[in-house]
């Protein structure tokens, strides 16, 4: 008897130290408040900085009315930084020198209608795109010797240096003089100083829209040469991930369809 009141006694002793002791420890503040945050995307400070033109409509320009900046990539790249959960700022650099201001840690990204290709993979970290086109080619209403991609061969055309379309252009055979900017190119083709100019096909469209212009002409609609574009970060930047995810899910629930509506009149994004 005397054994089962100590057992019993060392067992309510047991239950009270127990009861008494310290608490478990609890989940840690900043894990149960930032688990989900990407390192990469916390890194960031709050907010992300893309380089961006802001002379390219109507992928990046300024509303003539408020001077605001605008355009289809600045809306995605808008979208995309909310879906991170921070703030998307921007600062306009000239197409001939955003990459350099990239690699010089001035801005995390360029979001300027970046054309995704093997040789920019290897140097930056491209995402997934969010916008598809094709190259068409701009020429003098009056030119009548340019009429398919092989008339294109010992021609003359004009593109801002480093562009992906003076590239395009060499592949098909013509010479490249280096111009500031599409505004410049076209006229350049207007002055008769070079054939064409090589562009988006939504772009030159854009052009005609805004400006009703009847000296030029699209000669040739490259259609079966797609042109896929995305935001470009430094190499193993570590925000691919999270940035692929957001552009998955922003196409996903109709933002990306949303936008091209509003400046193209429809889906840009595939």
């Amino acid at each position: 008897m005397k054994k089962i009141v100590l057992a019993a006694a060392a067992s309510m002793t047991a239950i009270v130290l127990t009861a008494c002791g310290s608490p478990a420890p609890s989940p840690d503040p900043a894990g149960s408040a930032d688990a989900g945050v990407d390192p990469a995307v916390a890194a960031l400070g709050g907010k992300i900085v893309f380089g961006t033109e802001g002379t390219y409509a109507p992928f990046t320009y300024h509303d003539t009315a408020s001077n605001e900046l605008v355009g289809y990539d600045i809306e995605v790249a808008r979208a995309v930084a909310e879906k991170l959960g921070v703030t998307a700022e921007f600062q306009e650099t000239a197409w001939d020198g955003i990459f350099a201001a990239l690699e010089a840690g001035r801005f995390n990204a360029v979001s300027n209608e970046v054309e995704i290709t093997d040789a920019r993979k290897e140097k930056y970290d491209m995402t997934e795109p969010y916008s598809v086109s094709y190259p068409v080619v701009l020429t003098r209403t009056d030119n009548t010797t340019i009429n398919t991609v092989a008339d294109l061969k010992g021609k003359t055309t004009g593109q801002a240096a480093g562009s992906n379309w003076g590239a395009k252009a060499e592949s098909y055979g013509a010479s490249v003089e280096p111009v500031p900017g599409f505004s410049e190119a076209a006229a350049a083709v207007k002055q008769g100083r070079i054939d064409f100019t090589l562009n988006d096909a939504l772009t030159i469209a854009d052009y005609f829209t805004t400006t009703k212009d009847t000296e030029l002409k699209i000669a040739v609609e490259i259609t079966d040469d797609k042109v896929y574009q995305g935001f470009a970060f430094n190499k193993d930047s570590g925000l691919l991930p999270a940035v692929n995810a957001a552009i998955t899910e922003l196409r996903t629930d109709g933002t990306l369809a949303a936008i091209g509506q509003k400046y193209f009149g429809k889906d840009i994004s595939s």
